[in-house]
């Protein structure tokens, strides 16, 4: 039986909240959305520490690659700040893209940062040097979200015009394009083992789809409106979906089965508005949304 009980909010965005990301310092708490500024949050004490820095434009992307000083923010104006923690300052921002970034993640192995835009296109960067390495067109329409496979050998990217396009992570050679979705892929998750991926869309689905063969191997009608986000609980059977329609659902990462509900409609004093990222840490799962607060839960399985 899971029990889910809210813990606490965190207020003080005047706007909605788009990226939510723990730093590589424990307890630290990254959050950034429609207003003037990344939001540093102690999940400590879960309070405010301070504002990080002024954006010009919306934050759609923070991320902060695991063994570098290092946080890199995606602004809608296509630009990337780049947050030097030991320097406690910015330093020269990624120009590269003239639309929307959408998503940011690293690939360890090959200590590169992959960066996603409007534009259809990827930018891969060194890590080490901050320099444009390599671009590839994914998609002749937004690329709206990534997803690195545990061993780093496969990278999904979730496109605006419906498809799931796989690439082998070693050469950036197109391995798979996955078709299902009706509408927009907006976020796709690698199992902890790497044997299928999890695609959620504007479609309201759901989508399971096996990594070796590419086959659809599920198709859930998961929500009522888009799915935002998906998150894999890090070491129990679970994921979590978040939604347009307000509401945070539990599924079961072994047999896909709905396990909670987490909303208004079901007693929760939760989110009201869509819930657009989520993230798991020490049990509980963060969420953030357009109603400007991140909600923490306290989840036990």
């Amino acid at each position: 039986m899971i029990t889910v009980q809210k813990a606490t909010e965190l207020t003080g965005h005047s706007n909605p909240i788009f990226a939510l990301t723990l730093s590589q310092k424990p307890g630290i708490l990254f959050t950034g959305g429609n207003d003037k500024g990344v939001v540093e949050w102690s999940l400590k004490t879960n309070s405010f520490i301070k504002g990080m820095f002024p954006v010009a434009a919306s934050v759609y992307a923070i991320h902060c690659p695991v063994g570098y000083p290092l946080m890199f923010t995606g602004l809608r104006s296509g630009e990337v700040l780049v947050f030097d923690f030991i320097k406690q300052q910015l330093l020269p921002g990624l120009r590269h893209h003239r639309k929307p970034v959408f998503d940011i993640k690293s690939v360890n192995n090959k200590k590169e940062l992959l960066v996603v835009s409007e534009d259809g296109t990827v930018s891969i960067w060194s890590l080490e040097t901050l320099q444009l390495v390599h671009t590839i067109k994914v998609s002749a329409d937004t690329v709206r979200c990534i997803s690195i496979s545990p061993d780093e050998k496969q990278v999904a990217f979730g496109c605006r015009d419906n498809d799931i396009k796989i690439y082998d992570l070693i050469d950036y050679t197109p391995i798979a394009t996955l078709k299902g979705h009706t509408m927009a892929v907006f976020s796709l998750q690698y199992s902890s083992d790497g044997s299928y991926l999890v695609s959620g869309s504007r479609d309201a689905q759901v989508k399971i789809w096996n990594t070796t063969t590419f086959e659809l191997m599920e198709s859930i009608p998961a929500h009522l409106f888009a799915v935002n986000h998906i998150a894999f609980h890090p070491a129990q059977p679970y994921f979590a979906t978040a939604s347009m329609d307000k509401s945070i659902k539990l599924w079961g990462s072994d047999d896909f089965k709905l396990y909670k509900v987490i909303s208004r409609e079901k007693g929760y004093d939760t989110h009201r508005l869509s819930i657009n990222k989520m993230a798991w840490h020490d049990g509980q799962l963060l969420s953030a949304s357009d109603d400007k607060k991140v909600i923490i839960w306290d989840i036990n399985f």
